[in-house]
């Protein structure tokens, strides 16, 4: 008998459903994963609330742990040149680098025009397993793949793509740098992440949420200084705040990572003058917030958004967990366990911040 797997289908914003489909065969440049783990990012709950600029329907997850259960003829390595056999363990960028679209010429490879030609297949379309909140899955012929070391657990290397690789790229396209002072508007997953980014590039650490369980969190790796909003509700209150732990100015360089549009202007008061503001929260379409061009001018500020991240920085990723494995504690950024048939509940938990990173965990 053909063996079948399983996929959760997002029928509408809200609405699950699974679905079985015949577990496919690996074409000459796949490979077919086995998948241990999902955790549910902030794009899950954009899509899971109906936020999310395109997807309504179809597979969810992407930032996962997978598997080797089979190896194309022409899959036999990693994109580092390493030997991959059934049973390792991989990590996959969840979007492809196609090398042809104009983004990808021009070097933006980030921006990829196909980036999402595989991960936004409905399940229904073979084959099938597109999306990480299923038994199994497809790498595609142009989706980046690493072999993890075994020095590194399954509940920490799922989350080194997306939320680690997102980080690490964002930040390297900002000075940030020893002596700096970095803001981080966020505590889930990629501002617990991008803590300790900053504090090995020798920076002063700042992170406002208003979940005092993230806020412990945040501590725990290495931020200097937090700020509860729930405590500290006026915004002006907040910036004042934040300027007296920076000698009066405002950060060097911060980071949006909430995905609430009112941090985005909160976020550029903190900033200081010539300051740097990363944004990659935000992505829902229509939401609005108030917006001075000049305000931003008489600043100079930069403000840099960024979309995804190359596939390389899914390697320094491994790398920076197996180098820091021991001064972080990337064990806890996982809050809670969901087994496969349980998943609108990490979802639900997840939109309600109960939790601050749920995963799905299949082995």
């Amino acid at each position: 008998m053909t063996e079948t797997g399983r996929v959760a289908v997002m029928t509408a914003p809200g609405e699950l459903a699974y679905q079985e489909y015949p577990v496919p065969t690996a074409a000459p440049d796949e490979l077919v994963l086995e998948i241990a783990r999902a955790n549910v990012c902030g794009s899950e709950l954009h899509i899971w609330n109906g936020k999310h600029p395109v997807k309504k329907r179809g597979g969810l997850g992407h930032e996962m742990l997978g598997v080797v259960r089979e190896l194309g003829a022409r899959r036999q390595v990693d994109n580092r040149g390493e030997p991959l056999a059934v049973g390792d363990r991989v990590v996959v960028t969840y979007f492809q680098t196609c090398e042809e679209c104009f983004q990808c010429l021009q070097g933006d490879r980030n921006l990829c025009d196909r980036a999402y030609e595989f991960f936004a297949k409905q399940p229904e379309e073979a084959p099938h397993f597109h999306s990480a909140f299923a038994t199994h899955y497809v790498v595609h012929p142009k989706q980046h793949v690493f072999k993890v070391p075994d020095a590194i657990p399954d509940a920490v290397a799922a989350g080194a793509n997306c939320a680690l690789s997102q980080v690490m790229f964002g930040i390297s396209k900002t000075p940030l740098g020893y002596g700096a002072t970095f803001l981080i508007q966020g505590a889930g997953g990629l501002g617990l992440n991008a803590i300790p980014v900053a504090k090995e590039l020798g920076a002063r650490v700042i992170v406002i949420d208003g979940v005092a369980s993230r806020l412990e969190q945040a501590k725990a790796f290495g931020a200097d200084h937090t700020i509860d909003m729930s405590e500290v509700t006026d915004v002006d209150a907040r910036v004042e705040l934040v300027r007296s732990l920076t000698d009066g100015r405002g950060p060097d360089v911060a980071l949006e990572v909430t995905g609430v549009p009112a941090a985005f202007g909160e976020g550029l008061e903190h900033v200081r003058r010539g300051g740097t503001y990363l944004v990659m929260g935000n992505l829902s379409p229509g939401a609005t917030v108030p917006f001075d061009p000049g305000y931003v001018t008489r600043k100079a500020l930069t403000i840099r958004h960024v979309d995804r991240y190359e596939g390389r920085w899914l390697a320094k990723a491994i790398d920076f967990l197996a180098a820091n494995l021991e001064r972080y504690p990337f064990d806890h950024l996982v809050d809670a366990e969901f087994g496969f048939d349980r998943i609108q509940d990490a979802l639900d938990q997840s939109l309600a911040r109960t939790v601050t990173r749920a995963a799905v965990v299949l082995r």
